[in-house]
């Protein structure tokens, strides 16, 4: 019995680096079929942006992640639509928008991802070029503060 506890802590063990690892990635296909891990931009920072077209904060927060991903190349940004109907109506309003960066049609598995149950729209969150949570926002985010952020850490 002692022998089988060894083997059981021991395996135990080897897998916490593992858990402890995943903790703070996600997977992600955006809707041109791309997928975007939180590994897969080690040594950027990468901002995922929860929003909804009916959500007025959200719409006033695309120009400024617009300007950012196109400024930038040491932030990745990914937006996640949420609470949509017709994902077709979702795409027609990112090219109304021109909005550069990845669009992921979202649900609350999505959500769940990042070990959230997304209480309000918008929801940000940043992630450090080390792949760590830095930050999170609810509500209206802007560029200056996304800036003021990173350039203070």
């Amino acid at each position: 019995m002692k022998r089988w506890f060894t083997i059981f802590l021991l395996v135990l063990v080897g897998y916490l680096p593992v858990f402890e690892a995943g903790a703070y990635g996600f997977r992600f296909e955006d809707s041109s079929g791309k997928t975007h891990t939180l590994s897969g931009y080690k040594g950027k920072w990468v901002l995922v942006n929860f929003w909804a077209t009916w959500c007025p904060p959200c719409l006033r927060e695309i120009p400024d992640l617009s300007e950012l991903s196109r400024e930038r190349n040491d932030i990745v940004i990914i937006g996640i639509a949420m609470e949509y109907d017709d994902a077709r109506d979702v795409m027609k309003f990112v090219e109304k928008m021109t909005i550069p960066y990845a669009i992921v049609l979202g649900d609350r598995t999505a959500a769940a991802q990042l070990g959230d149950e997304l209480s309000m729209l918008p929801s940000t969150y940043l992630f450090d070029p080390d792949g760590k949570p830095a930050a999170r926002k609810i509500g209206l985010i802007t560029r200056a503060e996304i800036e003021a952020f990173i350039n203070t850490h």
